[in-house]
């Protein structure tokens, strides 16, 4: 009842209603009409909305950028309920900003359009064609990009890659749709276009080359080398906590008199740092606050492993411990403990200062951010899909600090928790519900390990050798039994005293 009225009294979001909104929202005041398309991006998500989005429209309020504008798409059949969201209101997004300060509102308006979802992507291969289209970016998270988490190789055998081989000219995949555009472009003579990653991946622009030739060379090695020689894959690392949005974020849009269908809220930061090798031209995302950088691997390190594997330290054991933000894990002072014990002595050792920021400097930084309680971010959403991010988040800290011969015991333990966790019950006995692509495997193996530890580090997709670590592989079984024996919180409280 209360969220029709909130409705009833909002103005829907369009291009016609942007002065009709209350004068507390800053609107686009560039003039939409004239913008031009030079950007797909592919996963028009939150975070993407929130972040890459948020700089262009920037740019376009200070002038600049005006041929730069987005068209949106994406490959999954999913992805349509949020096309035909988002043409509704004619592509444009409320963002709001939520801090100790207070709520900022904006609306941004660099998208113009969104490529209908077709399963032979036949309009998206015919948009990236155009001569006009200068960047094709992509946010599909980390598990997107087929990937063997242990050995870093393309997955040749994925049924998605062998289909798109097969069948080029009608591919599945996003990758398969980049590489059958290039084809056009490069027998009309239209020349390349820059492939730009925004996923969370180390290396995301070396990944991201390394998948699209690899799979254009399954099917046309000549295209596979004009691709390798002419486009161009800057790496790069974004940031910004995006939650998800639910009947409570779309509340607080309602509640400012803004009908959007698909809000998106954020918190007061945001980084971008990017590798200045482009094709094709790019706007001057600098101008907007990005940082153009040969030295984007420091950046992304330290990220990755401070705010990511931080993320996945506390998201597990909140979960078990029925905390349901991320808030709320770092309110539980033996979890913030947690956090901060592990990030000073297990992973910032192996970090380099950037910026004038120390790995300690940024501990803080994250921290704060992560306790901030005005962002609903719930330890569900960060923890999903583990068994892609602890490869990358947390595994990487484990054979660092094994190679240097420094402590691995809480890295371990984080280890013993995601498997706790993936029991798929929390201590209060409630039911964990799925929550990872491969939430069935996990669960069984869970449950074998509660008896023998040993099953879950043999998982060697995610582990690869360690279980043939013994100081590690120790560690994680002694943990694993304690947390079964004593309780999560005890566990925690033996970690913390040492």
């Amino acid at each position: 009842m209360v969220e029709q009225m909130q409705i009833s009294a909002a103005t829907s979001l369009s291009n016609a209603t942007l002065c009709d909104l209350p004068e507390s929202v800053k609107i686009p005041t560039y003039d939409r009409a004239k913008l031009t398309a030079g950007i797909v991006h592919i996963g028009v998500g939150n975070f993407h909305r929130a972040h890459q989005a948020w700089y262009l429209h920037r740019l376009m309020q200070q002038g600049q950028a005006h041929e730069w504008a987005i068209v949106g798409a994406g490959v999954r059949e999913f992805d349509e309920a949020q096309r035909l969201k988002m043409a509704a209101q004619d592509f444009l997004t409320t963002l709001l900003e939520l801090s100790s300060k207070g709520r900022a509102v904006e609306v941004v308006g660099s998208m113009i359009d969104y490529v209908p979802i077709e399963s032979d992507n036949g309009a998206l291969i015919a948009q990236m064609a155009r001569p006009e289209i200068k960047i094709v970016a992509l946010t599909v998270t980390e598990g997107g990009y087929y990937i063997d988490p242990v050995s870093k190789a393309f997955d040749l055998n994925h049924p998605d890659i062998v289909y798109d081989a097969a069948h080029p000219a009608e591919p599945k995949t996003a990758f398969g749709a980049m590489i059958m555009a290039l084809r056009l472009r490069r027998d009309s003579g239209v020349g390349p276009f820059t492939c730009q990653s925004c996923d969370n991946l180390q290396g995301n622009g070396t990944i991201l080359r390394q998948v699209v030739v690899a799979l254009a060379g399954l099917s046309d090695l000549d295209l596979a080398d004009w691709i390798a020689a002419e486009c161009s894959f800057p790496n790069s690392m974004v940031d910004c906590i995006v939650p998800a949005t639910n009947a409570k974020e779309r509340s607080l849009v309602y509640d400012l008199g803004i009908l959007d269908a698909v809000p998106v809220t954020h918190e007061a930061f945001r980084q971008w740092v990017i590798e200045d090798d482009f094709c094709a031209g790019r706007p001057n995302w600098d101008e907007a606050g990005a940082i153009f950088s040969d030295k984007v691997h420091d950046f992304e390190t330290m990220k990755i492993r401070i705010l990511n594997g931080g993320h996945q330290i506390i998201a597990g054991v909140g979960e078990v411990l029925s905390l349901i933000t991320i808030a709320d894990c770092m309110a539980h002072e033996p979890v913030a403990k947690l956090f901060r014990k592990l990030a000073h002595e297990e992973i910032a050792p192996f970090l380099k200062p950037v910026a004038g920021v120390t790995p300690q400097d940024y501990i803080g930084i994250i921290e704060q951010r992560f306790a901030n309680p005005h962002i609903f971010d719930t330890t569900r959403r960060v923890a999903f899909d583990a068994s892609s991010r602890h490869p990358g988040f947390i595994i990487p800290s484990i054979r660092e600090g094994l190679k240097a011969g420094t402590p691995v015991e809480g890295l371990a333990l984080v280890s013993a928790l995601w498997a706790r966790m993936c029991y798929g019950v929390r201590e209060d006995g409630s039911v964990i519900e799925p929550n990872d692509p491969q939430w069935d495997s996990l669960h069984k193996t869970a449950i074998a390990a509660r008896e023998t530890p040993a099953v879950w580090l043999a998982q060697t997709q995610f582990y690869g050798d360690l279980r043939q670590n013994e100081s590690f592989a120790q560690a994680f079984e002694t943990w694993l039994q304690k947390i079964w024996r004593l309780g999560v919180e005890a566990t925690l409280d033996e970690y913390l005293s040492h």
